[in-house]
């Protein structure tokens, strides 16, 4: 791309004198020579690169946007304003109106005396009655693109809302996670809020280079540009396309959007094929147009003349043709795009070189981040490249020395060799998993992929942990209005292997669709689940014995007899009434047919339950009594219009509730009751 093209997007006229182009210096050789070349390699498509571009361009400028105060976001492609049918502001009118069109009006239920069912889980099952419930979970990131579409997406079936504290500012975060809290205590939703940590990682700092673009309050940037040309450098006539030398078209597709501060947007840099770049720690008062700035002093450490330098799993690679000092010469070998904060790996005979460089997994900037997030309430903590189950204990033991009045969980990410390596005791010291396949594939070569991801998840439902699949589930929907093929098998093999939730990240935070893609995403999981029981192909699943204490391996064994038994009658539904979730987990683990319902009077462990394959989690205020218990919930059910008479529904009690030592005595059981 030869520099960034600036023009207003009001500007329909090819013969509008108003277009101006934006043309850096430093790339404009890079940009002349990379357009001259006759073809791309095989596996750079120009389609897939002039994609992954606008993408990146996307993130850049809402990211950027989003650190404002003032949310008033146009995101390309959203919806229909001005002469660009394409386009609405996210917080205008128009895009409330959307949100609030959906028929399911929310009404705040109460927390504290009567039964609380929230909405979504209400309308669903009058809809489609109790084996027509959705079992995996959704979870959705909540960026700039959709932050004003919470109420649609929680509507649509989110359950968790994930803040990825890598992006944006403190500020912003902190608007997002309260609109979330919003939505559960003003209109009745039960939404889970999970924040991400940014972790240890080697990125590229800077691009080292004036590669950057004025963006003015106001003011609409539009993002052209052409990935291949065949003859020379494509002149600019107009925001619609380029015109080449040979006076053939070549069209290309753009990233418009509405800038709500003044500030440089830094901008994609071309690499050419051939081209050497020096990759250095030192900081220097002079651009250099081929120097790349890396964050960590020991970046080149152990890498030897001849290893490959990777970027982004991919958008370009380097070989590496000298050491001087700490720095590294590189040329490239394989072009592409180098983007701000780009991931550097390095690769030796065809195995990445796994180095220590003594990082913690938790940052000074990542323990402020987790102590931001309790102050405003957040109910999960994902922990970013999780070495081994040490840095699991670690969090665990400082949460547990704040004395929180709620237990928040820790999920590892698995997005390294290492904690591959240590899978099973992460996975054991951890309350739940998330399969970051994106970062992942980068140290792991793509096609092992799919059969990590199964192994994972088959792992965490032998061990009792919920599981999210994640990373690039529909990532073509960032810019179009609907999945490939691929993206909905891929949707479908993860709900087919009985993860507990699938998860949408750029397709939410930054897409143009948010709310479609969370549609697909619901219509694809649920049609599978659906195939899954026409098909009988939900048989029982065989279980390893976790437990080793008396009171916890009979629990085990009243839930998995449960499941047989509700499975072998086809009960219509599961009444669980637990303290903390640990029978609805057990249950889940299961993986039964009929949905599981998990009544606590606990408002915290109602939102552990979110990521419970199969289960929606009620608060109601229990009593010791079975009986007292069982005819509250009917009440309620039939208040709602869930349940009508013949419907068959089987019991389970937990031996937590309301008795401080569950260990001292077990009173479980399991019941089949007639509703009347």
């Amino acid at each position: 791309m030869s520099g960034c093209t600036m023009i207003n997007p009001q500007l329909p006229s090819r013969s509008d004198p108003h277009v101006r182009v934006y043309n850096p210096p430093a790339c404009t050789a890079q940009a002349h020579n990379y357009s001259q070349k006759k073809s791309l390699p095989s596996h750079h498509p120009p389609a897939h690169h002039l994609r992954l571009l606008l993408l990146c361009l996307r993130r850049l400028a809402l990211a950027r946007a989003s650190q404002s105060q003032n949310l008033t976001l146009m995101a390309a492609y959203a919806g229909t304003t001005g002469t660009f049918p394409n386009l609405v502001a996210r917080s205008s009118p128009a895009a409330r109106r959307l949100g609030a069109a959906h028929p399911i009006r929310a009404s705040a239920a109460g927390t504290t005396g009567e039964a609380a069912m929230d909405v979504v889980s209400e309308a669903e099952l009058r809809e489609k009655g109790f084996m027509g419930m959705r079992k995996t979970k959704l979870v959705c990131t909540v960026g700039p693109a959709c932050v004003e579409a919470l109420p649609a997406l929680a509507r649509g079936g989110m359950g968790v809302a994930r803040v990825n504290l890598c992006h944006g500012g403190r500020e912003w975060h902190r608007v997002a996670m309260r609109a979330v809290r919003r939505l559960n205590e003003e209109e009745g939703f039960c939404v889970s809020l999970m924040v991400d940590t940014e972790g240890s990682q080697l990125l590229v700092a800077d691009h080292g280079g004036a590669t950057s673009v004025k963006a003015e309050v106001g003011r609409s940037l539009c993002y052209s540009a052409v990935l291949h040309c065949a003859i020379e450098i494509p002149k600019v006539t107009s925001g619609h396309d380029f015109e080449l030398a040979s006076s053939r078209k070549l069209g290309t597709r753009h990233l418009y959007c509405l800038c709500c501060c003044e500030e440089l947007i830094c901008a994609v840099k071309w690499l050419q094929d051939g081209s050497e770049w020096l990759f250095t720690n030192k900081k220097s008062d002079e651009a250099h147009p081929f120097k790349m700035l890396v964050h960590f002093e020991k970046f080149s450490d152990g890498i030897l003349v001849g290893d490959e330098l990777v970027i982004d799993g991919g958008m370009a690679t380097f070989e590496v043709t000298e050491k001087i000092g700490n720095d590294l010469l590189c040329k490239c070998t394989d072009p592409g795009l180098l983007l701000p904060r780009a991931k550097l790996s390095f690769w030796r005979n065809g195995k990445l070189v796994e180095r220590n460089f003594g990082l913690p997994t938790l940052s000074a900037k990542d323990w402020a981040d987790i102590e931001f997030g309790i102050a405003e309430g957040v109910d999960c903590i994902a922990l970013s490249f999780v070495k081994d189950d040490n840095d699991i204990k670690q969090l665990k033991a400082y949460l547990s020395r704040r004395s929180l009045d709620r237990h928040i969980k820790i999920f590892a990410k698995i997005e390294s060799l290492e904690s591959l390596k240590n899978l099973e005791d992460i996975i054991h010291a951890s309350d739940g998993v998330m399969v970051a396949r994106g970062d992942l594939g980068v140290q792991v070569p793509l096609e092992q992929i799919p059969a990590i991801q199964e192994s994972i998840v088959t792992l965490c439902r032998q061990l009792n942990k919920p599981v999210i699949v994640a990373s690039q589930l529909l990532e073509s929907m960032v810019e179009y209005p609907t999945p490939t093929r691929a993206e909905v098998a891929d949707i479908s093999e993860a709900v087919r292997q009985y993860a507990d939730a699938v998860m949408l990240s750029a397709e939410s935070a930054i897409g143009a669709y948010p709310q479609k893609a969370l549609s697909v995403l619901r219509a694809a999981s649920e049609r599978m689940e659906s195939w899954s029981r026409e098909e009988n192909m939900q048989k029982l699943l065989p279980q390893h014995q976790l437990a080793i204490a008396l009171p916890d391996r009979i629990s085990e064994q009243i839930c998995n007899c449960a499941v047989e038994m509700a499975n072998n009658l086809g009960v219509d539904a599961i009444f669980v009434y637990t303290k903390h979730g640990h029978m609805a987990s057990l249950l889940s683990r299961n993986r039964p047919n009929p949905p599981i319902f998990a009544f606590t009077d606990d408002a915290n462990s109602r939102k552990s339950m979110n990521l419970f394959w199969g289960v929606i989690p009620l608060h109601l205020p229990l009593s010791d009594s079975m009986e007292d218990n069982f005819k509250k919930t009917i009440s309620l059910m039939k208040s709602k219009g869930s349940v009508k008479p013949r419907d068959t529904i089987l019991l389970v009690s937990d031996s937590d509730l309301n008795r401080p030592c569950a260990a001292t005595s077990v009173f479980q059981s399991i019941q089949v009751r007639l509703v009347e």
